[in-house]
């Protein structure tokens, strides 16, 4: 996502990624922001409810005036008062063909129920878990042999495709939400997204 995103033209404008932002201090993340001279923050969850950390979170995002809240392995579940705060310009990707298998441990129960195809979900965040308008996904197939890791692996090399497109659409005005729909260029995406239409498939 830094990478793709940070310093990066998209248009008439250079996106710019302000914090990375983490509950935990050992995270990778912080390191390839520091990096890339940009504001390694932690904020420690540990032995804080939940609504005095979000409070605490809001506090330094409204610090950095981000245009687009970016979640990536931030496995604390948000508060309705924060998510609604920054509702239509907060996105997640779950690893999973939602609405199948929301919450953890998406790939084995994947292989678990023989599915043939799995994949990843770009979605707006709403307070219902993992249930926001879907905008993007992406399809990879699942083989008998697999592991949950061979399945992990093979999802997120489509997750490091989609998202950080997704990211570009928004930051260019092409995408919003809109009475719980996900819109882009003006047209409500079905419900499955995007990739209802155009599937970005492993190869």
């Amino acid at each position: 996502m830094i990478d793709k995103l940070h310093k990066q033209q998209l248009g008439e404008q250079k996106a710019e990624i302000v914090a990375v932002i983490s509950n935990k201090a050992d995270v990778y993340g912080l390191q390839r922001a520091k990096d890339a001279e940009i504001a390694p923050i932690v904020i420690a969850s540990k032995g804080i409810k939940r609504e005095e950390y979000d409070a605490l979170l809001s506090a330094e995002i409204d610090k950095h005036q981000a245009d687009l809240i970016i979640l990536a392995g931030f496995m604390r579940i948000l508060s309705t008062e924060f998510v609604n705060k920054y509702l239509g310009k907060m996105i997640n990707i779950h690893p999973s063909l939602l609405p199948k298998y929301t919450g953890i441990n998406t790939h084995q129960r994947a292989i678990d129920a023989g599915d043939t195809v799995h994949g990843a979900t770009v979605h707006f965040v709403t307070p219902e878990l993992d249930s926001g308008p879907t905008i993007l996904q992406a399809k990879v197939p699942l083989f008998s042999d697999d592991t949950s890791e061979d399945l992990r692996e093979r999802v997120l090399t489509q997750e490091h495709l989609i998202y950080p497109l997704v990211a570009q659409w928004f930051l260019t005005n092409r995408l919003t939400m809109d009475n719980n729909k996900a819109i882009l260029d003006g047209n409500p995406l079905p419900e499955n997204g995007y990739a209802d239409e155009i599937n970005i498939t492993y190869c």
